[in-house]
């Protein structure tokens, strides 16, 4: 059996989790295309000046988030070493975004250096991203788009065998499906979203 584009509820409402690694810009789309909130948990974890939530704060941060969206969302990022597993528990699906690192990281480079310029809004509220720290630091988003490539691949290919649509896999109980290539398969995805949408 096929499975849908989205799982959803028996409500009709869908509550989407997206992982990957970083600089993906789907969750906003998506969340338009649904009629539903967006979440960043980048953006709920860094407070201003890169000043970092607790394990406990974001995890309050996170619970009060989801619990004022009663008719679905959308949330973007994985902090489950820091907040566990509510937002994959909760969500009716996840989307694992896997393109190729080669395709992703000259856009995360763009956009960055788009940010530095204040030509795009920071990551967070209040955390203005500097020269020096892009190039030099590890905790630049660029070091760890590099380096978290393959430990996020291996991370979400060990979730996809537990909760993902494999081949020949019933519908019932999977949630998860991963979404790699140039793009072309991204674009499908949404495009069935988009249809499925339609017909209810």
């Amino acid at each position: 059996m096929v499975p849908p584009p989205l799982v959803g509820d028996v409500d009709g409402n869908y509550r989407v989790h997206i992982v990957g690694n970083s600089g993906n810009t789907l969750g906003k789309q998506l969340a338009d295309i649904l009629g539903v909130p967006f979440i960043s948990l980048d953006t709920l974890f860094w407070k201003p000046d890169w000043n970092q939530s607790t394990n406990d704060e974001l995890r309050s941060k996170v619970e009060h988030a989801l619990a004022k969206c009663s008719n679905g969302w959308v949330v973007d990022g994985n902090y489950t070493r820091r907040i566990g597993t509510i937002v994959q528990d909760t969500s009716t699906d996840v989307i694992w975004l896997d393109p190729p690192l080669a395709l992703y990281l000259p856009r995360i480079i763009w956009r960055t250096l788009l940010r530095m310029l204040r030509l795009e809004a920071p990551c967070s509220p209040g955390c203005p991203e500097m020269l020096s720290e892009v190039l030099f630091s590890k905790e630049s988003i660029v070091w760890w788009c590099i380096t978290h490539h393959r430990p996020v691949c291996d991370r979400e290919n060990a979730r996809m065998a537990r909760i993902g649509f494999g081949i020949g896999s019933d519908v019932d109980g999977q949630k998860m499906r991963r979404i790699g290539g140039w793009g072309g398969e991204l674009r499908a995805w949404v495009g069935d979203v988009k249809r499925m949408l339609r017909r209810e």
